[in-house]
């Protein structure tokens, strides 16, 4: 029976610059569809906001993803940076659940330690570990990249879960066999 293909979009939100980078994962293998980051022009804030929204569907309808992931915003020591983040974030995963995506959060730590192995890892040693895993000719811009980083992330715990539920099932199948087994022992041995 062939892998299953799961197409992942990664979003690095942002006011001013929003990322993105779309992934394939088929089996344990780990492919590049596409990243770029939307620029925000300067505006009042509910323009901004749209322009997010409105360029992330965008992306969305052209690259087909099956499911989308961001980054949990984190508290920054600057409250007012804190809230217009949640506000860019807000605006990417309202674009993502119009086209009908469902969307995962992950912590930077976990993404970082995911692609990097190291949670504190750097924004350059994110860049350098993107572009060997997906074998791209030249590292992302630092917001492509974190975009592809959280879609790594989730096709990591995806692969991850879909190895699990196969183990899982085998190891259920097994039991069964097994106490099939007995089962069928004990009534040839007049034991049940």
């Amino acid at each position: 029976m062939p892998s299953p293909t799961i197409r992942i979009l990664g979003i690095d939100p942002g006011l001013n610059r929003t990322g993105y980078g779309v992934v394939e994962i088929t089996g344990s293998k780990l492919g590049y569809i596409a990243a770029g980051v939307i620029r925000v022009p300067a505006g009042d804030l509910h323009q901004r906001l749209g322009t997010i929204l409105r360029s992330l569907a965008a992306v969305i309808r052209e690259t087909q993803p099956q499911v989308a992931t961001i980054e949990k915003v984190f508290v920054n020591v600057n409250p007012q940076s804190t809230l217009l983040l949640g506000q860019a974030r807000g605006a990417a995963i309202c674009a993502a659940v119009t086209e009908g995506l469902v969307v995962h959060e992950y912590a930077a730590l976990r993404i970082k330690q995911a692609v990097v192995g190291f949670g504190q890892a750097d924004k350059r040693q994110v860049q350098l570990m993107v572009q060997r895993l997906l074998s791209l000719d030249s590292a992302p811009g630092s917001d492509a990249a974190d975009a592809l980083a959280c879609a790594i992330c989730h096709a990591h715990s995806a692969s991850l879960l879909i190895a699990l539920k196969s183990q899982d099932h085998v190891t259920a199948r097994a039991r069964s066999s097994s106490s099939g087994r007995r089962a069928w022992t004990a009534r040839l041995q007049g034991i049940e």
